[in-house]
């Protein structure tokens, strides 16, 4: 029986921001970065797990993982693994680490990172990747690795197994389905702020011969900019000539509801919550005519009754997407019973871990809200995989109207990369190492590793990035 010795924590910070990956109206400036653990046994068994954070802080995040980790230091894997509900309770519920949340914030990534690294561990340990261990599971064993303590009031107990007792006998016939089709996806890659005109149209015809149908572009600078940005992005994938090499047609299912154009196209945005309450929607119903399915992160995060008025305001322009900044369960709970949403996108760095996501995809089968994960980040493409396949899998039981986000950057450092087929979809992870399929490269490390990596140590990286060594 192994048993925890020790972990390795890692500050990486990758430099997005010299090419314009990442930025948007909100943040400007984002250098790609991840708070890596590696959690180490007495044996060979290893597990990784990162949060994600966008520069400096990183550093920060990364202490307060020390913190948690060091409670994990002798604690058999067996007994951790055999019922991961408690392990979850017992770190979120240390009370001096827990005030400085609670379940939110710095403290919640720390946790995020770490109970990710065990949730990669157990995965490991049975050979098989997260989202096969945890659809394996029967509906009692899924509900005791849930965090369902503050939302009984969305989600009974028994409403949760009877929402995955429903699905439990076909399973395996979905299973079968998104290992030959692969999951939905969209790219956001297309459209973000620091790209110019001339990018942002290459970049939609390459996500066009790549299989996309789906496209998010970032909006907040100015009505004029954004009408501009996506009039650009909405002529190109409206074109049927751009479409000549189209390996199969969207479905009529996965376009209910989006507002998609005659090539079968939908259009996305996303303010990453520059905007006030009513200058959401006034800015919003500007750039309606562009035919968009969803505005995400219109307004604070955390404004539950903001949401709800912006929603109800662009009823019949738009949807309203939410979640990748939700601080926790909680969050999304509010957000599903006020109505405030129309698309759910849970994060997998931000909530406490795989537990707390669990509990938000139960939620959202029981109020029928669309599951579209955020992906936009170092790693994020890589977690977030296994948690749709998890959802459609286990608990919704469709991935018709359910697309996952897609950023073609920094895949290359990754043991077990995403990867998309031709119909820009996910293909499903199937290594019997894989896990959680975070394990990075010892080269990455050792490069991007602030501030003593080989990239970050170099005199001119000091010149190239002077706000990360304020």
């Amino acid at each position: 029986m192994s048993k925890i010795t020790g972990f390795d924590i890692h500050d990486l910070r990758f430099p997005t921001s010299l090419s314009g990956d990442g930025s948007d109206a909100m943040n400007t400036e984002c250098d790609y970065s991840s708070a890596y653990i590696i959690l180490k046994t007495d044996s060979n068994l290893r597990g990784y797990g990162m949060t994600f954070t966008i520069g400096r802080g990183n550093d920060i995040v990364c202490s307060a993982m020390e913190q948690v980790a060091k409670k994990l230091v002798n604690k058999s894997t067996e007994d951790l693994f055999s019922d991961m509900g408690a392990a979850w309770s017992w770190l979120t519920a240390d009370p001096q680490l827990r005030w400085i949340g609670p379940e939110k914030g710095v403290i919640a990534l720390a946790i995020a990172s770490v109970l990710n690294a065990l949730w990669d561990m157990f995965a490991r340990s049975r050979g098989k990747p997260l989202w096969k261990l945890v659809t394996d599971f029967t509906p009692e064993e899924f509900v005791k690795c849930t965090a369902l303590r503050y939302c009984t009031d969305a989600v009974t107990k028994d409403e949760a197994l009877e929402i995955l007792r429903a699905s439990e006998a076909t399973k395996r016939e979905r299973v079968e389905k998104v290992k030959k089709e692969g999951y939905p996806a969209y790219t956001t890659s297309v459209g973000w702020a620091g790209y110019d005109d001339e990018k942002v149209v290459r970049l939609t015809k390459e996500a066009i011969d790549q299989g996309f149908n789906h496209f998010k572009v970032k909006v907040g600078i100015s009505v004029e900019d954004d009408s501009r940005r996506l009039g650009l992005v909405r002529s190109v994938i409206d074109d049927p000539a751009n479409f000549k090499n189209r390996k199969s047609e969207p479905s009529a299912a996965s376009l209910e509801g989006k507002k998609a154009g005659p090539t079968g196209c939908v259009l996305m945005m996303d303010a990453n919550q520059v905007w006030d309450v009513d200058q959401a929607i006034e800015w919003s119903k500007k750039l309606a005519k562009y035919n968009l399915w969803f505005i995400e992160e219109p307004t604070a995060p955390d404004d539950i009754l903001g949401h709800a008025k912006i929603r109800q305001g662009l009823k019949g322009h738009m949807g309203v997407a939410t979640g990748e900044h939700a601080h926790n369960r909680m969050t999304f709970k509010q957000l599903l019973q006020a109505q405030a949403i129309d698309v759910c996108q849970i994060d997998s760095c931000r909530v406490a871990s795989v537990n707390e996501i669990l509990a938000i995809l139960l939620m959202a089968k029981k109020y029928g809200v669309v599951v579209c994960p955020h992906a936009g980040g170092v790693g994020l493409c890589e977690l977030v995989l296994h948690l749709s396949l998890i959802d459609y899998i286990a608990v919704s039981g469709s991935m018709e109207r359910n697309v996952l986000e897609y950023v073609d950057h920094l895949h290359e450092h990754f043991v077990y990369p995403v990867s998309i087929n031709a119909n820009g979809r996910y293909n499903v992870p199937s290594h019997d190492q894989e896990g959680y399929s975070i394990q990075m490269h010892e080269d990455a490390i050792k490069t991007y590793e602030f501030p003593n990596g080989s990239y970050w140590s170099r005199p001119e990286a000091k010149e190239l990035h002077k706000s990360s060594f304020v």
